[in-house]
Order: C-alpha cells, then sequence, then structure tokens
C-alpha cells in the first residue's frame, strides 16, 4: 500500500459523499414516486393519479436518471480508493457496479409511456381511455420489473466491493460482512419476484432489513473516510 492515510481519507470521503447522494436521490424515484402514484390492480385509479400529477412522475425519472449518473461516479471513485488493495476486485466491482445502469436508463422509457398515454394527444384517439388506462398501468408496472433486473447487479457488486473492504485493513471488516448480507438481500429478492412471486412480499420484509448492511459503509466513509486497523501497520 503506497497511498498515505491522508490521501486514502480524502479518496474515501469523496467516495462516501457520493454513496450518500445516491443514497438520498434515489429513493424518490424507486420507493416515493411509485408509491404515491400506483394502486396496486387498479388501472383506472393510477392512470388518474398521473393525469393529476404528472409532474411527480417526472420528478421520479429525473431521480432514477440523476443517481445513476452518480452511481458512473461512485464505483470510479471506490476503484480509486481501493485498485491498490487488490485490482482484480476492484475492476470486477466497477464492472458489476455500472452493468445496472443502462437497464435502469433504458427502463425509465416505461415512465415516459404512461406520461404519453394519460396526455390525451390526438394520436391516441384510437385508444379509448379505458386501453389508455390499462397501458399506462402496464408500462409503469413493467417499470417495476425492470429494477427488479437492474437489482441483480445492484446485489452483485457488493460482494468484490465486500471482499475489498475485508481485505484493505483500513476500514473495519465487519463493514464488508454487512454489505455480503445486503447483496444477498438484492439477489433473494429479485429470485423470489421471478421464481416465487406469491412469496415476494414476505421476503421483501426480510430482505430490507438485510439492504440495511448497505448503509453503514456509506457512513464510515463520509464521516471517518479511512482508518488503519490495529492489525494493519500505515505505510506513508
Amino acid at each position: 500500500m503506497t497511498a498515505s492515510i491522508d490521501e486514502l481519507r480524502r479518496k474515501a470521503r469523496y467516495a462516501g459523499f457520493l454513496y450518500l447522494l445516491m443514497g438520498i436521490t434515489a429513493p424518490i424515484g424507486l420507493l416515493y414516486v411509485p408509491g404515491k402514484l400506483i394502486v396496486s390492480g387498479n388501472a383506472t385509479a393510477t392512470a388518474d393519479n398521473i393525469r393529476a400529477a404528472p409532474s411527480l412522475l417526472g420528478i421520479g425519472i429525473a431521480s432514477e436518471l440523476f443517481h445513476q449518473v452518480v452511481n458512473v461516479f461512485l464505483v470510479l471513485a471506490l476503484f480509486r480508493l481501493f485498485a491498490e488493495v487488490n485490482k482484480r476486485q476492484a475492476t470486477l466491482m466497477v464492472v458489476l457496479g455500472v452493468l445496472g445502469v443502462p437497464v435502469v436508463m433504458l427502463n425509465v422509457l416505461n415512465e415516459i409511456a404512461p406520461l404519453a398515454l394519460v396526455s390525451g394527444q390526438n394520436f391516441l384517439s384510437v385508444f379509448d381511455k379505458s386501453q389508455q388506462d390499462a397501458l399506462a398501468y402496464l408500462f409503469i408496472r413493467l417499470h417495476g420489473r425492470g429494477l427488479d433486473v437492474a437489482s441483480i447487479f445492484w446485489g452483485l457488486w457488493l460482494f468484490p466491493f465486500a471482499m475489498l473492504v475485508i481485505e484493505s485493513g483500513f476500514i473495519p471488516r465487519i463493514l464488508g460482512y454487512l454489505m455480503m448480507l445486503a447483496g444477498f438481500g438484492y439477489l433473494l429478492n429479485v429470485a423470489t419476484v421471478i421464481l416465487a412471486p406469491q412469496y415476494a412480499h414476505l421476503v421483501g420484509d426480510i430482505t430490507m432489513i438485510l439492504g440495511v448492511g448497505e448503509l453503514p459503509i456509506m457512513f464510515w466513509l463520509l464521516i471517518w473516510g479511512a482508518r488503519w486497523q490495529s492489525s494493519q501497520p500505515a505505510v506513508a
């Protein structure tokens, strides 16, 4: 390890800032907006909610695009932080970390479609209102399934990231093990949605708890940055 502790701390805090920025903005588009607009099983009510608040869906779209751009800079910042720990693992972390970005970006189209369908534009007159509502509901639900696909990579990238934390010597190992639990939670959740959707709600409650394991590393990087552990001597 050739980097000084001050340099490591600076890199870590920059990564922590980006991580927090992503953590603050992502729930807006991924959780808050869908929760406000989608009425499960009711296409008409969902479409009426979108008609009444198209700007809210627009905010959700902007949130998703923004936090995915932040995600790219985050994984690059983490690569610079961990490259000297294990370059192969750091490269794998970057690859898995950015693979979900194009999935989410393209998936945003499934939110833009409902905005068009409820807009009342003339070219949609070939569909009656109930058909437009059903199509808007279909696209907004497809958006949710697209996020399930992206969450595969949200889970996988945490494993090489966790291994780097465990090997680093300047971040507590326990944070790496917690990240592994969070990664397992992502994968368990998407597997349940695909293979056993009748249990998705139950498993989702469990995986939400596991997902909390991703939070400590975010705050550790931002607040403490990097600290040499007692078993790992500092190298200037």
